[in-house]
């Protein structure tokens, strides 16, 4: 049984390994392969400071909030791990500001001590009147990817450096199934015209003195198109970028200054730091994941695809829950083809 996973990001990498762990003992003939023409830290993962949070809202996506839960909840087991540092994990507390009340996120259960802001905590950020305190995760991917490489390669994961053009040219190198994880080049492969670009940039900062996050919201402007500022392990990621539509993935020096004036701004301490980095990426933004098994003709046979892509700028915070849901649908093409019976609880 050969499984192809196309894509080497946080949501390629991590269906690989959830599938080879779930359903290689059960058949001992699984072959996972990788294919992806750009690999870590060359991929849109790489570029994420890794901050564990969805959007504000789910829009009553309550499948999106259990892979967001399951995905904070595997984490936060590995948190105190010997893995953990070798993984890019750690928690983090901080906060997330408002210009206006507004009502309290789906997630606020998940994360750890959620709670509103004081008065007196507000003083601290002139011009903004609500927010909230809690903890979270982080998860560095120019850590994780190479972790989970690493696991997969010593599983026997193969991995292939190229571009695949169409799924009909994995099917007629007797791949049985493909696995879509292909996040904004997805409609290369499929059209999908809700897949859209939504272009970030970031500015990368020596500032050991930022402890919190600090993400800011304007409720007018949309999601990440206001401040933010995210400490990591070697260094703190700067944002405040979000255009719909634009596949441009050169910097900017237009939104290099809005950042670093915005950010100067929420913090001006951060005028003493030293810039070390910039990057541009494109989230895969759609309005929901495409999470499903499709049916594909080729030839005679009726091919199998697993799309996972479409996790907008939240793939980090959702890829664990993702990664599971997409195993449990292989599970259910294995079980039409009889190959294997259910997996078993991990206990």
């Amino acid at each position: 049984m050969r499984v192809a996973v196309i894509g080497a990001g946080v949501i390629g990498l991590s269906t690989a390994l959830c599938i080879h762990e779930q359903f290689h003992s059960l058949l001992p003939s699984l072959r996972v392969e990788v294919y992806a023409d750009r690999c870590t830290p060359h991929t849109t993962s790489d570029g994420a400071a890794g901050l564990w949070q969805p959007y504000l809202s789910d829009h009553g996506n309550l499948q999106e909030t259990l892979w967001n839960k399951e995905t904070f909840d595997h984490l936060l087991g590995l948190v105190g791990s010997p893995a953990a540092k070798e993984m890019g994990l750690f928690l983090i507390s901080g906060y997330n500001l408002f210009t206006q009340p507004v009502p309290d996120p789906s997630w606020k259960n998940i994360v750890l001590g959620f709670r509103n802001l004081t008065p007196k905590e507000l003083e601290l950020f002139p011009g903004y009147s609500h927010g909230w305190f809690n903890t979270a995760l982080v998860l560095e991917c120019r850590r994780y990817l190479p972790w989970l490489t690493n696991r997969l390669t010593q599983r026997g994961v193969k991995f292939f450096h190229k571009k695949v053009e169409s799924f009909q040219e994995m099917f007629a190198q007797g791949v049985d199934v493909v696995i879509n994880c292909t996040g904004v080049r997805a409609g290369e492969l499929q059209p999908d015209p809700e897949l859209q670009p939504g272009r970030g940039q970031v500015i990368k900062v020596l500032a050991p003195w930022v402890k919190h996050f600090i993400i800011t919201h304007d409720m007018e402007s949309g999601i990440y198109n206001s401040p933010y500022i995210i400490p990591g392990s070697e260094f703190t990621v700067l944002g405040g970028i979000y255009q719909h539509g634009n596949w441009n993935e050169a910097n900017s020096a237009q939104d290099h200054r809005t950042i670093w004036e915005s950010c100067c701004r929420l913090l001006p301490a951060l005028q003493k730091a030293k810039i070390v980095g910039e990057w541009s990426g494109l989230r895969p933004a759609r309005p929901r994941v495409r999470l499903e098994r499709e049916s594909i003709h080729h030839g005679q046979f009726q091919a199998q695809v697993i799309h996972n892509y479409g996790h907008g700028g939240f793939g980090i915070t959702i890829h664990w829950g993702c990664a599971m849901a997409a195993a449990r649908l292989f599970g259910s093409i294995l079980q039409e083809k009889k190959l294997a019976g259910p997996p078993q609880p991990r206990l």
